[in-house]
């Protein structure tokens, strides 16, 4: 345990499980109080909430009016803010079965969901001079996939838009920058309505052999756990990385190849 978020307040959306749950349990580790959005509690949150240093608030982030909610419950001071909510589903169909719909609910909770928590906690940053925000994007903002073409587009956005709002608020002591993680042994990836089994069901592989094909695609062999994405996040938000804002750094045990 460190103490190096004292005294300080950190919002995290998509908090309840992977790896928006390993933030917050990093954060509250490191000494924070953590405001955990998420549309349903978890076991582990709850645990967390119990001990006194995380205030869970449900929240539908996909409703426009969730984010003020959300940062109205920090009570006027937010230091860092994480924005970690987002859905990769498999388009096994191709480009040509994903609606507008699709694109739309999929570029919603992966782009706007992060442009509108990040306007409603921006105003308490400014009035303090000073905060971090630190959204998690993807490697696939820079190595697209037609298997999630509408995400891959959503999070090249997502890292364009942390990369311009850096240049707009860096000035004023606030710093954004992305992360952005391979595969990762969640449930976006390993759950029942998750990667691994929408390609098993397409393809007539089993899921196992699915998630070792994956692994086996990098260079350390395996999958990143939720924790090491969240000592990333934590190294972000932290007064060791003050020089360090519109970066996109990659945690992908060498799945992105070099040129």
């Amino acid at each position: 345990m460190s103490t190096e978020l004292q005294g300080r307040t950190a919002v995290v959306t998509g908090a309840s499980k992977g790896i928006g749950l390993a933030v917050v349990k990093a954060f509250a580790g490191a000494g924070a109080t953590v405001i955990a959005g998420s549309r349903s509690a978890s076991g582990e949150l709850d645990a967390l909430v119990k001990e006194g240093s995380v205030t869970w608030v449900p929240v539908d982030l996909a409703e426009p009016e969730a984010a003020g909610r959300l940062v109205a419950a920090a009570g006027g001071r937010i230091d860092v803010l994480v924005n970690n909510v987002g859905s990769a589903p498999a388009r096994t169909g191709g480009f040509l079965s994903v609606t507008d719909e699709d694109w739309q609910r999929v570029v919603d909770l992966n782009l706007f969901t992060a442009v509108r928590v990040t306007r409603a906690a921006l105003p308490l940053m400014l009035a303090a001079g000073q905060g971090s925000v630190v959204t998690i994007a993807s490697v696939n903002a820079t190595l697209p996939d037609p298997m999630v073409i509408d995400y891959s587009a959503g999070k090249a956005a997502l890292v364009a838009f942390s990369k311009a709002l850096s240049k707009e608020v860096g000035p004023q002591g606030i710093r954004v920058n992305t992360v952005s993680p391979g595969p990762v042994a969640t449930d976006l990836w390993l759950g029942g309505g998750g990667v691994a089994a929408a390609l098993s069901a397409a393809s007539g592989v089993a899921p196992d052999e699915v998630v070792a094909q994956a692994a086996g695609a990098m260079v350390t062999g395996r999958f990143s756990q939720p924790e090491e994405v969240a000592e990333l996040v934590l190294f972000l938000a932290s007064d060791r990385a003050r020089n360090i804002t519109g970066s996109d750094l990659v945690i992908d045990g060498g799945f992105i190849p070099t040129s």
